[in-house]
């Protein structure tokens, strides 16, 4: 996609425009109801780029919604999450007029110098490659809506000098349910989940393979999330809830297994295995081992003998 494609929009106004709508009542956020909005029901799908966050809350769509590398088909109470910079499409059935749910626009100035400026980067699910929509209970779904209309009736409201103060803790709120929610999705859709616990498995099986060693140095965190099509963030966290343990630890669990296969069945010296297995400096693969192991890889290996 070209960037003579995408829709850049800079500023909320520039948002409110293109759907249709009045100017926002506030520059920096703004709550727009989906079924108010003008939509875009020609042939050529729409890609869109936004200067600030956006949270959506999807209902009764029956559409596509593509973001990073997945597409979703819209179901009742379905969440996204896009953080500045990032391009999403939306395909819409054209024989669907029942739209709704709600979009919150967040420019990145409303939180200037504030602690959540740093903390929003932190939440998983703004990264662009996450691979899972939120989809909520009725009661979930309620908590988030009644958030979301919290924020709107504040800046409707009168300004005041708590106004700002007031509108970051509701937003602060919804993020930290959202994390809640995302929590409760990695251990109720298990089925999902441990499907790229095994493709992980693979992909370290594969890699650390003395016949496929395709690249030489340590598989990384960023390359094993390209890998799986995920973000690093949002594969830590989906391992932490499912194993208890990130995904740099799994990289070097199946580093030590594989180590460990050749010290006891083979004749290579520690430091063959250790650069066969992707180290720079033997002294490293040592170290490292020792660290796992309590043992020195030679100390192991005489274990057998």
């Amino acid at each position: 996609m070209s960037k003579a494609n995408i829709h850049h929009l800079h500023s909320i106004t520039e948002a409110h425009r293109l759907r249709g709508l009045p100017s926002p009542e506030h520059p920096l956020i703004s709550v727009i109801d989906i079924a108010s909005m003008k939509h875009d029901d020609g042939p050529d799908p729409q890609a869109i780029m936004n200067d600030f966050y956006t949270i959506a809350l999807k209902k009764n769509c029956t559409g596509k919604f593509r973001y990073g590398q997945q597409q979703y088909d819209f179901d009742e109470g379905i969440m996204v999450f896009m953080a500045p910079q990032q391009v999403f499409q939306v395909i819409h059935d054209q024989e669907d007029h029942s739209r709704s749910g709600w979009l919150l626009l967040v420019h990145p100035d409303l939180l200037w110098n504030t602690s959540l400026a740093q903390k929003i980067k932190q939440y998983a699910y703004f990264e662009y490659a996450v691979n899972e929509a939120l989809l909520l209970s009725d009661k979930e779904e309620a908590i988030i809506i009644n958030l979301i209309q919290n924020i709107r009736q504040e800046y409707e409201s009168r300004m005041d000098d708590y106004s700002r103060e007031v509108i970051i803790a509701q937003l602060e709120l919804l993020l930290t349910y959202a994390e809640r929610f995302y929590h409760r999705q990695f251990l109720t859709r298990k089925i999902t989940n441990h499907t790229l616990l095994d493709k992980l498995e693979k992909l370290l099986d594969e890699y650390f393979s003395s016949t496929s060693m395709s690249q030489p140095g340590l598989p990384t965190v960023q390359f094993v999330a390209n890998a799986l099509n995920v973000s690093p963030n949002y594969l830590s966290s989906l391992l932490k809830v499912l194993t208890g343990q990130s995904t740099q630890q799994h990289i070097h669990n199946k580093l030590i297994e594989k180590a460990k296969e050749q010290l006891c069945s083979t004749a290579l010296t520690v430091s063959e295995i250790a650069y066969g297995l992707g180290f720079e400096h033997s002294q490293s693969f040592s170290k490292l081992f020792k660290s796992k192991t309590n043992q020195s890889p030679l100390a192991y290996r005489q274990s057998f003998n």
